[in-house]
């Protein structure tokens, strides 16, 4: 069996509590999740922003490469693609 995607398995190992996620594009916030998963090797979650109140998904690439990020807008516009995660790490408390 092939290994999980390591991005993924340590959104998982960290959730529920605060994640701090980087993105393809250098930008950063931090989310919970609920529901986090694996499926044999394909993950998926649920999660919100400390930044705003949209409804964000966290599904594996089907060649379980990379963890890609969708947003459900408040005014119901369906969902945008937000990017890819690089890198997360666990929120330390201050």
């Amino acid at each position: 069996m092939a290994e999980l995607n390591p991005i993924a398995k340590r959104m998982h190992n960290i959730s529920p509590d605060p994640i701090e996620l980087t993105f393809d594009d250098g930008t950063s916030a931090v989310f919970t999740l609920s529901g986090a998963e694996f499926f044999q090797q394909e993950f998926q979650a649920e999660g919100a922003c400390d930044d705003d109140d949209a409804e964000y998904r966290f599904i594996s690439s089907s060649d379980n490469e990379s963890v890609l990020v969708g947003r459900k807008g408040s005014n119901d516009s369906g969902w945008a693609n937000v990017g890819t995660i690089v890198e997360a790490s666990k929120v330390e408390d201050k």
